[in-house]
């Protein structure tokens, strides 16, 4: 039996226990500390049984791996740390706070030889692994056109930062869809975007449509918002989120030259008969494979482990795959600001999207 690899969690908020949720359900790891600055939260964790400590520095000499879950604004100096002391890295998406920070966190574990890792997890359910190989079988990629739309509660908003420049969907939703549609499609090279605020009337954006430009030659067009009500979104497609209402509605197409293909439920459409496929024959629909629901963020853990322990992965959103999800939202961002297309390249290494 494989020795469970010994890591530690850093941030004790609602994200971070639910890393050591799964962690302690999966048999691939042992949690040898939970890092939590504030002494009252370090209480509560002793009391569910917990190591809790209050720095890195005070955590067990065993631990060889950490996960990151603390705000934004500490992820390059916490994985830092944690790369100084040889330990493998899985840190919550964003990777860091800026993308000068991300390319530095990136640099600093290939120069270490370290994995590190960005935790998008979306990568981790079954049908997302299994849509890159069924987008194969819809020919030339043409263009995906996706959709996701949920209402958040008015009382969501009562929390002053929830209003702040920042905050919107385009940065805090859109990002999860970008890295998702990288690991489908490859390298996006451009984003243009037009952003509204006009049904919630805040600061922040409620709405962006998002066109996105593939390496290969394929386009996107995305439409996020939080105040238009739809059952087409990733986490009422997928059931992910228990608080979010399940649908089981499609909200991704993806376009070929063969076919086309409705995502998460991988519902195929392609050749009826013999001879080129155009526009007076019937596409035929073949429905996609039943898939178990699994908890991602345990699959994830467990894909990280497995990496930690020196093995590979084809999976999980590496550091570098972060920081070009990272780039990509960004240039979606300031495209939306500056009413022009944009490059990754175009973006500023200090611009957060404010």
């Amino acid at each position: 039996m494989t020795t469970p690899l010994p890591l530690c969690i850093i941030g004790a908020g609602s994200i971070g226990m639910r890393h050591v949720e799964v962690a302690s359900l999966s048999p691939a790891v042992q949690i040898t500390a939970v890092v939590e600055p504030h002494a009252p939260r370090r209480a509560e964790l002793s009391a569910q049984g917990l190591t809790a400590v209050a720095s890195i520095a005070e955590v067990p000499a065993e631990t060889r791996a950490a996960v990151i879950a603390t705000p934004t604004q500490d992820h390059a100096a916490s994985a830092s740390a944690c790369l100084s002391r040889g330990w493998a890295v899985l840190v919550e998406k964003p990777t860091a706070a800026t993308l000068t920070e991300a390319r530095a966190l990136v640099a600093e574990a290939e120069a270490a030889g370290l994995p590190l890792f960005t935790g998008h997890h979306r990568r981790c359910h079954p049908f997302s692994i299994a849509a890159r190989d069924a987008l194969a079988e819809i020919g030339d990629l043409v263009g995906v056109q996706g959709l996701w739309s949920l209402r958040k509660h008015d009382t969501y908003y009562d929390v002053d930062w929830r209003r702040a420049p920042g905050a919107g969907p385009l940065l805090t939703n859109l990002t999860h869809e970008i890295d998702l549609l990288r690991f489908f499609v490859g390298d996006m090279t451009e984003a243009t975007a037009l952003l509204s605020s006009a049904r919630r009337g805040f600061v922040i954006e409620d709405t962006a449509a998002v066109a996105f430009r593939f390496a290969g030659g394929a386009l996107a067009s995305f439409l996020v918002s939080d105040a238009g009500a739809s059952p087409w979104n990733f986490e009422a497609s997928s059931y992910e989120n228990p608080i979010i209402a399940g649908s089981g509605e499609d909200y991704l197409r993806f376009v070929g030259t063969e076919g086309a293909l409705a995502f998460p439920s991988l519902t195929r459409f392609g050749r009826s008969g013999p001879g080129e496929i155009e526009w007076s024959k019937p596409l035929a629909r073949s429905p996609g494979p039943a898939f178990e629901r699994i908890d991602p963020l345990l699959a994830q853990i467990e894909r990280f482990a497995a990496v930690a322990s020196g093995g590979t992965d084809t999976v999980l959103c590496t550091g570098a795959d972060g920081l070009a999800a990272m780039e990509m939202t960004l240039a979606a961002a300031l495209s939306g600001k500056s009413g022009k297309p944009i490059t990754p390249a175009e973006v500023p290494g200090d611009y957060t999207g404010v």
